[in-house]
């Protein structure tokens, strides 16, 4: 059993693999008493010291002196004491914001309950999974709240998140309703994070922790380029294989937050969940509310193993489809290679070109619909170019499958023109608020997926085109945030409750359609990276990584993203040079060492190419087709921090050990420069491994103790090793 409760003690402790995590209920309030190092059972209700220390703030009546301003709570509520961050906060039928928990009742169950209507981790046959769910009840308002918490023993993950729920007769509003809130006894922790912007996203930043709050947030009706949904917590010394690594991701796509405090008493608080500032929900008689999920894990041994954990479980019990547990398809995307400018001739000698190097799935970018020589129109208007395309999507179809190509498309659903027959004819179906102006972005505006009318038209546009069986491959973009954000159908006191509406119509829609159409791989990309998060990846398993393509950029993108997010749902693409985005001219062997780490494929125009580049890609596409499923289940580790060095470095090591891919990239050159070995990590000490390329021959031991030369003079350039094990 992994989840244990003593009724002598009042204790819970959810044990997994590495850690434990242990609850108390003490008159009648859920104490947090401990997150870390796997402990033995027995009781630990010495870790809650009853100090006592007011510091102005109220004591609890009937609690022998209970300061909830000092006490480490699992689901803080805000109204009775508690100064800090709540997780929960209500507004009663009275006006007042008050809601006072306590323990009502447990239970604990085998397997892992699915979020309604909401993405979340799932468990699958023979996993050991047990899910404690714990109700705790507002005696006065009747107001419920169900916590959740699903141990994956052997994956070292901790899944939560709450449902409220309204037993009285009144209704209730909920102004704040995180997923989950952990206290610390100390404030001894660097906080890393993500941060970024518009093709520079998810670089990294490192801090400690100060008195006050860090906040992590996004108010941009998505997850954002800006800021990701996820929050480290670590040790001051700990570093990728060291030291104790606390991980906090969110299940969810639209604004969120994410915030540790620094309290005046030297502790701790992290909390994860929706964006409060722009969410409220009124939760009529009978009904309830479920958060998104988090997902939650600790390491004792450094970043590397909580990426690890994350790793895991994303890829294999959040990702789901055909397409989860092997290489994707090596792909063209037409868009570096003629952005709007195509027809259908242009695309065939493409094609053509694809089957001579190697490539297996050719992507019309978007142009191919409506009236779209450029981007301020036709969005919407999911009816194909005759001019472009005379002979529709089945003249390039036809053409791909005798050369045993498969064909990829881009929409753009969630998105109107205001020049487009839709807006035109439902200029009610865009988030707007009446009587206000309409801000474009990109010249589009965001159709209102929190109308059922407005998803049944996507699913229908869509399915039509996806029906015909032409479609191996959906490149699902979302181009701009939201603003004046409302639904003139629901009233003034649910214009809050949009937002959240939008993305469980999202969700739904996104249902529908992996449901329908099982067998098509769907790539979520939002201007690159806008939206990439946890949420997104339970309906699509990869993502376009960012809308930079150039390799340099691409280390530190890459290198943040992998924090959380493993590799198989990273897509990565060898561009053209000079890059399009920079300038950078990059050698061909660079972006592809770039690349490999990543679902793979091309950006570039293939029949401009130097009879010497297209045997690069015909070669570099062969390596991706024999790697590439071990590339995908791999275990990923980072060597070489390109945000602090002159340098990055990584590599992949099989599941069975068997096969390590390592690339170093040398970003800046200095005169005189230190001699560079790279040192691996993962391999079997007592294997020889022989490198592909050279056929020289190492032991486990000597690559991982004194590691490989990395004898580079000349920026920009790269080295790739492939180590298989001698037999």
């Amino acid at each position: 059993m992994a989840i244990h409760y003593s009724k002598e003690c009042a204790q819970f402790q959810i044990d997994a693999k590495s850690f434990s995590y242990v609850m108390q209920v003490k008159d009648g309030f859920l104490l947090h008493l401990y997150w870390g190092e796997k402990l033995d059972l027995r009781d630990h209700a010495y870790m809650f010291w009853e100090q006592g220390r007011a510091a102005f703030s109220p004591r609890m009546e009937n609690c022998r002196g209970f300061i909830l301003d000092d006490v480490p709570l699992e689901y803080p509520c805000w109204g009775r004491g508690d100064m800090r961050t709540p997780a929960l906060e209500i507004i009663n039928p009275d006006g007042s914001n008050i809601i006072d928990l306590r323990y009502e009742s447990h239970e604990i169950i085998d397997g892992k309950p699915g979020l309604k209507g909401l993405p979340a981790v799932y468990a699958e046959e023979g996993d050991k999974v047990q899910t404690l769910i714990i109700t705790m009840l507002d005696k006065i308002s009747n107001v419920a709240v169900k916590l959740y918490y699903t141990v994956f023993e052997d994956k070292d993950i901790l899944t939560r998140h709450a449902e409220i729920v309204n037993r009285s007769a009144d209704s209730v509003y909920i102004n704040r309703a995180m997923s989950a809130s952990v206290d610390f006894d100390s404030m001894h922790f660097d906080v890393i994070s993500n941060y970024g912007t518009h093709a520079r996203e998810r670089h990294i930043q490192r801090s400690p922790l100060k008195y006050g709050r860090f906040t992590l947030s996004s108010r941009r009706g998505a997850s954002s380029h800006v800021h990701n949904p996820f929050l480290i917590l670590t040790s001051p010394t700990a570093d990728e294989t060291s030291g104790d690594a606390y991980g906090f991701v969110l299940v969810y796509s639209g604004s969120f937050a994410a915030e540790v405090s620094g309290t005046q008493f030297h502790t701790a608080r992290a909390v994860i969940g929706l964006n409060p500032e722009e969410f409220g929900w009124k939760l009529d008689a009978g009904e309830s509310f479920t958060t998104p999920e988090a997902v939650m894990t600790y390491s004792p041994n450094g970043l590397e193993q909580m990426s690890a954990n994350f790793h895991n479980i994303f890829r294999t019990r959040l990702c789901r489809g055909k397409y989860r547990d092997v290489r994707r398809p090596v792909l063209l995307n037409s868009w570096e290679a003629c952005y709007f400018n195509f027809n259908e001739d242009r695309l065939k000698k493409i094609a053509d070109c694809c089957a001579d190097l190697g490539i297996e799935l050719l992507v019309i970018d978007d142009g191919w619909f409506g009236k779209r020589d450029t981007d301020n129109c036709s969005l919407g208007d999911w009816v194909v170019d005759r001019r472009k395309l005379p002979n529709g999507i089945e003249g390039i179809y036809n053409h791909l499958q005798k050369l045993g190509i498969k064909l990829g498309i881009w929409f753009e659903p969630e998105m109107v023109s205001p020049d487009s027959d839709l807006y035109r004819a439902h200029p009610d179906w865009c988030i707007h608020v009446p009587g206000r102006p309409r801000s474009e972005g990109r010249h589009q505006l965001i159709l209102n997926l929190s109308k059922p009318e407005v998803c049944d038209y996507i699913y229908d546009s869509l399915a039509k085109i996806l029906k015909t069986g032409m479609i191996a491959y959906v490149k699902w973009d979302y181009n701009r945030n939201m603003t004046e954000i409302a639904n003139e159908q629901l009233p003034p006191d649910r214009q809050r409750e949009v937002t959240h509406r939008y993305y469980l119509g999202l969700y739904g829609l996104l249902e529908r359609l992996v449901t329908d159409f099982p067998d098509i791989l769907f790539e979520s990309c939002s201007g690159g990276g806008g939206r990439y998060d946890a949420g997104l990846l339970y309906y699509m398993p990869q993502v376009w990584t960012s809308d930079n393509s150039d390799a340099i950029e691409r280390l530190r993108i890459q290198y943040g993203t992998s924090l959380v997010y493993p590799l198989s749902t990273m897509s990565a693409h060898v561009s053209a040079s000079p890059n399009h985005q920079t300038g950078h001219v990059t050698p061909f062997n660079t972006r592809f060492t770039v690349a490999l780490t990543g679902s793979f494929g091309y950006e570039l125009d293939p029949t401009a190419l130097s009879d010497e580049d297209k045997e690069n890609v015909r070669r570099t596409a062969a390596i991706y087709k024999e790697y590439g499923d071990r590339i995908v289940n791999g275990t990923y580790h980072r060597l070489r921090d390109p945000h602090m060095e002159d340098c990055a470095a990584w590599c992949i090591v099989s599941e069975d050990k068997s096969t390590c891919i390592a690339g170093y990239v040398l970003t800046h050159v200095r005169n005189y420069g230190p001699n560079e070995r790279i040192r691996l990590r993962g391999l079997k000490k007592d294997a020889v491994y022989r490198e592909k390329f050279s056929g020289k021959e190492y032991s486990g031991a000597q690559l991982c103790g004194y590691g490989i030369p990395a004898p580079l003079s000349l920026e920009y350039h790269s080295l790739l090793w492939i180590f298989e094990e001698v037999k």
